[in-house]
C-alpha cells in the first residue's frame, strides 16, 4: 500500500497540469492500494470549494462518490467518510451573521471520525461540540454552554 498527499490527489481529480496529472494517475491506478487519509480528503475538499475552482457541493458529492468507485483507493476510515457524506450531503442551509450557510464535509467528517473514535477505543463521546451554527445542525453536535 501507498498513501498520498493532497497535492496528488488534486492533479489527479482535476488533469490540470499534465506531467503530474500523468505520475498521479499512474500511481492511483498502479498495482498498490492508494491510501487515502482523512486530512488528505479533508484538505482535497477545502481547496475544491475554494475561490481558486468553486466546485458546487453537488460536485463534491460526486467526487467522493467517484473516489469510493476507484478500486485502488482505500480510506483511511470509509465508514466515517461514508457517514460524513450523508450528513454533508443531508445538510441544509441557515441563516448565520446574515450569511446562508450549511455544515460542510470537514465538519461532517469530524463529527463523524469522533462519534466512531468511541465504538473503537471503549469510551463514549456522546457530543461533539462547535460554535459553528451551520455545524450544529449535524447530529451528535451541541453548542458550548
Amino acid at each position: 500500500m501507498i498513501s498520498i498527499d493532497t497535492n496528488v490527489l488534486l492533479r489527479y481529480l482535476l488533469q490540470d497540469d499534465e506531467k503530474q496529472a500523468a505520475a498521479a494517475t499512474q500511481l492511483i491506478s498502479g498495482s498498490n492500494s492508494v491510501l487515502i487519509t482523512d486530512i488528505v480528503l479533508a484538505e482535497t475538499v477545502w481547496t475544491l470549494k475554494g475561490k481558486r475552482y468553486n466546485i458546487s457541493k453537488s460536485q463534491i458529492i460526486d467526487v467522493i462518490h467517484g473516489l469510493f468507485a476507484e478500486p485502488n483507493i482505500v480510506f483511511e476510515d470509509g465508514l466515517s467518510v461514508w457517514g460524513a457524506l450523508r450528513d454533508y450531503t443531508d445538510a441544509v442551509p441557515i441563516k448565520s451573521g446574515g450569511k446562508v450557510k450549511q455544515a460542510d464535509f470537514p465538519d461532517a467528517l469530524i463529527v463523524n471520525k469522533a462519534m466512531r473514535h468511541s465504538l473503537f477505543n471503549n469510551n463514549s463521546v456522546t457530543t461533539v461540540y462547535t460554535f459553528d451554527k451551520a455545524a450544529l445542525q449535524i447530529h451528535g453536535t451541541a453548542l458550548p454552554s
